[in-house]
């Protein structure tokens, strides 16, 4: 409850340290400044009435002196000039020097010189660096016969106006610096639950059906999501190993009678008349085929209660395989063209990834009376690898390729060929495991012309270097 309130009244304290402060901060210089102006419009204001007088009497020493004690004691050139702008009285070098370099003088004295009191000169923030020009007429209307003018240097004013906006912004940041000190463990204690149920979900996402948040750090509405969340995948977890234990038990328990049934249709082949040897041949297909179809789903359950991938080099994979691609192509009349750089480390899915290029390599060759067929890889982008395994026969439509990823689809060309219409979907899903994907595509062009064959197309990640990261 303390860390909740403190995440509410440490941003209002800053909010309104803000609202205050800076208002406050502009209000001060801004009356610094005016004080300033002010002090220089009475000082300008008496030096007029004093050499009205002293003009009109002839007796200027005393103003002389006046005005020199004045430029000593201040630093402040003040001087009375006539209508032409020549100095009569004052301090006049130091009058002409500071005068070259305030372009807004003549405007001002010569609003002074017709009788007018202008506006101040330059600006007034503390980065300006131009100085206060205030001049005032001696004699009035008609009369003017000459003008005081002060320069002043504002370099202090705005050092000090300067140095208290500092010191304003100094006390404003405290409450910052509180907000980040309160903020920075509250927002690692919120935020961590979060991280945690994030890192959580993704590795659910690459099929770790095991994994679990913690339920026991973080606010009480994150502890009670993680415990919700983790109930969540209890349940899940134990509907898929039923599942799969319902599948792997009922693919055994068939397998038996199965194998019974075989023989017991297999020794009835010399009592067969003349005319049932064609129905013995279907039923003994039949029942292969269904061995097959049980040994496909067993593999399949096993296979998909491990979820793992891991790093492996395409090089040692293909060590192991091409020798046999190669002998089983020249068998059948085939050729194999193996095109796949050296150096690809890639993650493996669950089972191998030999495996998975086997049962492509073999669809290639049993299923799409395929002249070529071709196996290759890349890198791209440094991020994952492309297999691809390309062949020049028959190949699928576009309808088909979409549905060939479905468990037990079968094409109806290939009704008669020896399948189960399951290898392609556990590619599939094996790759899925190991955060790549199996797509399928036109393959290479058919040697007639009459179109393109079959391509299986598998993309897996990059694994990490040894020692990295």
């Amino acid at each position: 409850m303390r860390r909740r309130l403190l995440v509410v009244l440490v941003p209002l304290a800053v909010l309104l340290v803000t609202a205050l402060g800076v208002p406050h901060s502009v209000t001060l210089a801004e009356r610094e400044m005016q004080e300033t102006y002010v002090d220089r419009l009475g000082d300008v204001g008496r030096f007029a009435s004093l050499a009205e007088t002293a003009l009109s009497t002839g007796r200027t020493e005393a103003l002389q002196q006046e005005l020199t004690r004045y430029h000593e004691l201040y630093g402040i050139p003040a001087a009375v000039i006539d209508t032409s702008g020549t100095v009569l009285l004052g301090p006049a070098r130091a009058y002409q020097e500071a005068a070259a370099a305030e372009p807004a003088l003549p405007r001002i004295v010569t609003a002074a010189l017709a009788g007018t009191r202008s506006e101040p000169s330059g600006e007034w923030a503390p980065w300006d660096g131009s100085a206060l020009v205030v001049a005032e007429p001696v004699g009035r209307d008609s009369e003017v016969v000459g003008a005081v003018v002060t320069i002043s240097d504002l370099s202090r004013t705005r050092s000090r106006v300067l140095v208290l906006w500092a010191q304003l912004a100094a006390l404003g940041l405290l409450p910052l610096i509180a907000l980040i000190a309160v903020a920075w463990p509250v927002s690692a204690w919120v935020l961590r639950p979060v991280r945690e149920l994030d890192a959580a979900s993704s590795r659910i996402s690459q099929g770790d059906l095991t994994i679990r948040a913690d339920a026991e750090a973080g606010p009480v509405e994150l502890r009670r999501l993680a415990g919700s969340f983790n109930t969540m995948m209890d349940a899940v977890e134990n509907a898929v190993q039923r599942q799969r234990a319902f599948v792997s038990d009922a693919s055994h328990q068939l397998r038996n009678p199965l194998t019974s049934l075989r023989l017991a249709v297999e020794t009835l082949e010399p009592h067969l008349a003349q005319g049932g040897h064609p129905v013995y041949e279907v039923a003994v297909d039949e029942l292969k085929a269904m061995q097959r179809l049980l040994n496909s789903l067993q593999a399949s359950a096993r296979m998909e209660s491990i979820r793992t991938a891991s790093p492996v080099e395409l090089d040692a994979v293909l060590a192991t395989r091409v020798d046999r691609w190669r002998a089983l192509t020249a068998t059948a009349g085939q050729r194999l063209a193996v095109d796949v750089p050296a150096g690809l480390r890639l993650l493996e899915p669950t089972g191998g990834l030999g495996s998975i290029l086997d049962e492509l390599v073999s669809n290639a060759l049993r299923l799409s009376a395929a002249q070529v067929v071709e196996v290759s890889a890349r890198s791209a982008a440094g991020e994952v690898v492309v297999i691809s395994v390309r062949d020049d026969g028959q190949g699928l439509d576009e309808a088909e390729r979409e549905q060939a990823l479905r468990r037990f689809w079968r094409s109806p060309r290939h009704q008669n060929v020896p399948g189960t219409g399951l290898g392609l979907a556990i590619c599939a899903d094996l790759a899925g495991t190991a955060g790549g994907e199996l797509r399928l595509e036109e393959g290479l062009p058919r040697p007639d012309g009459s179109g393109r064959g079959f391509a299986a197309v598998i993309t897996l990640p990059v694994a990490p270097q040894e020692g990295g990261e």
